[in-house]
């Protein structure tokens, strides 16, 4: 399907307001050219007087013709602002709701699209898709649509007309109109593909420079400014190569367009002259041609801007519905409707897995976990620990075995449903521009003032909350860029439980932060597991040293599990790691 049909049906609940639109534009267009038919007849009234045309309207004084036709101009004056007011309020109406709902219903498309997905794209290509292509379609309905309409409104009209006066000349007048065409038929085709690849250096550049923001400090660390400069001087050229190259052709069309006027203005001057000196056309009808000659072929002039934004918001809807056809996120099985009981007991039953065609990260994995059991899971990195907590959220599905949730599968339940029971702490804590409190009750903006604070003494969080200029209303910055690493993990842990999850999941959740903060989130750890299953994924050992029981994932197997004695007694693996880090 062409990307304008997709659009077209995609639009289907504004289906009324285009064709509405649409109707304005030809009635604009029809009163439009109307002047130059009364310019005609009242130059026939001069020449004619008591014959002319509108003396058969009744009319028998020049001046009670003249009259007339200064009132119908009145009236078509009146009646071709009204129409254009209506179709630019039509027009414009269209462009804004169109592209507020294309744009949401991306960007909804993309927070339910599969994970997998979203990660083996950039963020600055998805983001130049959500703004940039979509603002070109809105630039093509505001303008462009119109201008199409009347273009082929007043060749249809202009040529009738043409036609009705003098067939002669109406085809000469009319001949350049196949040939300008066929020509920005082929213009069309010659610039598709250079606009398609416009877009894609667009959605490179705009890649470039969201990953270079958000890494701003890393580049001012190592000193890469002139490194990352040079990177953005080559992708800012790349994308100004792409537009030359569609510049360079669209910039022909409208010179080759004006030759086709010229030729059409030119036969009707000067044959429909020598017509008028043989008395074989009235004056009044060879003035109304050479006006309506201009008329019909010098909007083809603009046919190149209208074609040129047509090809842009076509290659911008092409990369838009190719989003919206991402695959979705891991759905709800039919019937699945059942509410998860809160005891929190878990069965990991054979699992394997697998991140699409790489080798595999599980193998063979069976755990049981108790309710209320707190499972320390570690092991190297690599080993598949994280992906344990992935499978679990269902961010993706195990390659073969099953996950059970107190005695059900887990896809049995409402995914959403199955996500409010869980919490979840990772290594790489992502707070979003706000405040303090904001960021806390993210995920549950009705809890109140005292649940917030609750939660974050819980989480160790409160005193140095309290310390902020602002206390809970202090603005967090960026990804919590003016908050420590520790305190931003303690925000973190703070916003899981304030959802008081049956099973909470700590994924790495001291790896990157100091021993005061480690220790802070042991005795949050020791308060927090008490009546709820806690997973905790740890390359730190001393945070899960305490664990009723403690499991080692290595190469994507379990190889031990046992409490910390049992497997320091054991001397293997666990053990080995405890010496490393405690330097023994």
């Amino acid at each position: 399907m062409s990307p304008l049909k997709r659009l077209y049906s995609y639009a289907s609940s504004e289906q009324r307001d285009i064709w509405l639109a649409c109707v304005f534009s030809f009635l604009n267009k029809v009163f439009d050219l109307a002047p130059e038919v009364l310019i005609g007849m009242a130059v026939d009234t001069v020449v004619r007087r008591e014959s002319s045309v509108v003396a058969s309207f009744g009319f028998s004084t020049p001046m009670q013709q003249m009259g007339f036709l200064g009132v119908l101009t009145l009236f078509i004056w009146i009646f071709e602002s009204l129409f254009e007011y209506l179709y630019r309020i039509r027009w414009r109406g269209l462009a804004q709701g169109l592209q507020h709902r294309l744009r949401l219903d991306a960007y909804d498309h993309v927070q339910r699209t599969h994970l997998g997905w979203l990660e083996n794209r950039r963020t600055g290509d998805l983001m130049s898709i959500l703004n940039d292509d979509i603002n070109q379609l809105e630039r093509f309905l505001d303008q462009g649509a119109n201008d199409m309409i009347q273009t082929l409104t007043s060749s249809v009209l202009i040529g009738a007309i043409f036609f009705y006066i003098q067939p002669a000349v109406a085809v000469m007048a009319i001949s350049p109109v196949p040939v300008i065409l066929i020509g920005a038929y082929l213009f069309q085709n010659k610039l598709a593909p250079r606009y398609a690849l416009v877009r894609a250096q667009a959605g490179a550049l705009g890649a470039r420079l969201q990953n270079n923001l958000s890494g701003i400090s890393t580049i001012k660390s190592f000193t890469a400014e002139n490194f990352e400069l040079a990177a953005m001087r080559a992708d800012s050229e790349a994308y100004l190569q792409a537009n030359r190259a569609a510049i360079k052709v669209s910039s022909a069309f409208v010179p080759v367009i004006r030759m086709g006027v010229l030729s059409g203005f030119v036969v009707t001057l000067v044959y429909g002259g020598w017509l008028t000196f043989n008395n074989e056309l009235a004056v009044g009808s060879y003035s109304v041609l050479v006006f309506l000659t201009q008329r019909l072929l010098w909007p083809f002039t603009r046919l190149g801007e209208t074609v040129d934004l047509y090809q842009r918001a076509m290659a911008s809807s092409e990369r838009v519905f190719e989003l919206l056809q991402a695959p979705r996120e891991i759905s709800d099985r039919v019937g699945a409707v059942r509410e998860p009981p809160l005891k929190g007991t878990l069965r990991f039953d054979h699992v394997n897995f697998a991140y699409g065609s790489m080798p595999r990260v599980l193998h063979d994995i069976t755990l049981d976990i108790k309710a209320g059991e707190f499972l320390g899971i570690v092991g190297s990195t690599g080993s598949g620990k994280s992906t344990l907590a992935r499978l679990l959220l269902r961010l993706y599905e195990p390659t073969t075995g099953s996950i059970l949730l107190d005695g059900q599968l887990i896809d049995s339940y409402p995914l959403h449903a199955l996500r409010q029971c869980m919490g979840i702490v990772n290594q790489d804590v992502f707070l979003f521009h706000g405040t303090v409190r904001e960021n806390i009750a993210y995920g549950m903006p009705e809890a109140s003032m005292e649940a917030v604070i609750a939660a974050a003494k819980s989480a160790e969080a409160h005193g140095f909350i309290a310390e902020l200029p602002d206390g809970y209303d202090t603005l967090v910055g960026e990804r919590g860029q003016r908050l420590s690493g520790g305190q931003r993990q303690r925000i973190s842990i703070a916003r899981a439980v304030l959802k008081d999850p049956a099973i909470l999941i700590m994924d790495e959740a001291t790896s990157a932060v100091d021993n005061e903060t480690e220790a802070a989130i042991q005795r949050s750890l020791e308060r927090l597991s008490k009546g709820r299953t806690t997973l905790v994924i740890a390359h730190r050992l001393s945070t899960v040293r305490h664990a009723d029981r403690i499991v080692v994932i290595d190469g994507g197997r379990v190889v031990e599990q046992g409490t910390h004695d049992v497997l320091l007694a054991h001397k293997g693996i666990y053990a080995n790691l405890w010496d490393i880090q405690t330097g023994s």
